[in-house]
């Protein structure tokens, strides 16, 4: 950590450059004896991408900012301050600090929490930081998180992991193959916690999860913008626990889908009989990842299009919904298809025969802000176009 770049003329000169190309920065000549242009440029370049991501960091003067990397792979302040409300008792461990955000976030409802990160370095600049966002409450070790855990004799109301994935190839994995391997540790952590919180990325299948972890109590689903950010695992040392699953959609407003794994396998949904009017509901990734398909219909008072078709449909508007809403314009058989013209919407394919960039450029669909050509199947017309206006986002 080179507290130069605290200088307060090397501040000035970050905030002055924001909008320019970091890389002539990185290429040109320092203006300072003591900072380099590849330093100068990747402050720069961080903390521009914090300006959405982290505005807290952002918006205070003299934070120091670490690899452009860690604050691409770190946790938004979206996602960390809903994290912050899984944690149970006064203190917390996050084994796998980072650049403090999650950490930042749990001791803003934690009386104290203790972050350690391998990286010494990095560990230094979540400490600096800390004490410039007023957060007294962290205790920060530049040490490997579950070697600390083993020769502590301190233990954790809860304990918080976000292991990173050893191999990128591929879009199957398990938490065997993250570092620090969760499975294999999993006994030591529930000795020194009565709660685990687990950040994984979202392609991780949750049956594979269910089946490498025990007392999971409660799996979270979190999406901002219709893109899935992370799977929340959440164990309590509680025999017999039935898994209870939330998708939650963190947007201009918070919404959330509750069910206990094995409700989806009891219920049906009512598969719609006639041709689709009044609104279309498309729901949230989030949704979508937990696989209650069923349930979700019933859950709002909807109708599915059909059976392999995640689309649902309503003759009212429930603002409610965790996902997109359309109002049907009207509905193109397949065989009208080809006698339309002029065809104006952005394309969704749901459940259809070919893929949208083709459905493009064969009919030559013109795109729009608001109007929308839905292809997909339902069960009494088989392929069919939904031509939609959006009434709510995301």
């Amino acid at each position: 950590m080179n507290k130069h770049i605290l200088d307060q003329s090397v501040q000035e000169f970050i905030s002055h450059h924001l909008n320019d190309d970091v890389h002539k920065i990185a290429m040109s000549k320092s203006p300072f004896k003591e900072v380099e242009s590849r330093e100068l440029a990747n402050q720069i370049a961080a903390k521009n991408k914090s300006a959405r991501k982290l505005p807290e960091w952002y918006n205070h003067s003299c934070i120091y900012y670490p690899p452009l990397l860690s604050i691409e792979q770190c946790s938004s302040e979206t996602t960390a301050a809903y994290k912050a409300k899984l944690p149970i008792g006064n203190s917390l461990i996050d084994l796998t600090g980072g650049f403090g955000v999650d950490s930042h976030y749990f001791a803003k409802v934690v009386s104290s929490v203790v972050h350690c990160e391998i990286n010494p370095e990095l560990s230094e600049i979540a400490a600096h930081n800390a004490g410039i966002l007023g957060q007294n409450n962290i205790e920060f070790l530049a040490t490997d998180g579950i070697e600390y855990l083993k020769n502590t004799t301190a233990k954790f109301d809860t304990i918080y992991i976000d292991p990173a994935r050893r191999s990128t190839s591929g879009k199957v994995f398990m938490l065997k193959d993250c570092t620090p391997n969760v499975v294999e540790h999993l006994d030591l952590l529930l000795e020194k916690s009565s709660r685990i919180i687990i950040k994984t990325a979202p392609l991780l299948d949750l049956t594979a999860g269910l089946k490498e972890l025990k007392y999971v109590s409660e799996i979270h689903i979190v999406s901002v913008k219709n893109e899935c950010k992370e799977l929340l695992w959440v164990i309590d040392k509680v025999e017999g626990l039935n898994v209870k699953i939330t998708s939650v959609t963190l947007n201009e407003t918070e919404k959330h889908f509750s069910f206990y794994k094995g409700d989806e396998e009891t219920r049906e949904t009512h598969i719609l009989a006639e041709t689709p009017s009044g609104y279309l509901y498309e729901p949230d990734t989030a949704l979508l990842k937990g696989g209650a398909f069923n349930l979700i219909g019933l859950t709002y008072g909807l109708e599915k299009l059909h059976l392999h078709t995640q689309l649902y449909t309503s003759e009212i508007i429930n603002s409610k919904f965790p996902g997109r809403i359309f109002r049907i314009n009207r509905v193109i058989s397949s065989g009208e298809l080809k006698k339309e013209k002029q065809l104006i919407g952005n394309v969704i394919v749901r459940n259809y025969r070919d893929k949208a960039e083709n459905l493009v450029k064969k009919y030559k669909i013109k795109p729009d802000n608001h109007r929308f050509l839905i292809f997909t199947e339902s069960k009494k017309d088989g392929y069919i176009v939904i031509d939609a206006t959006i009434e709510q986002h995301y």
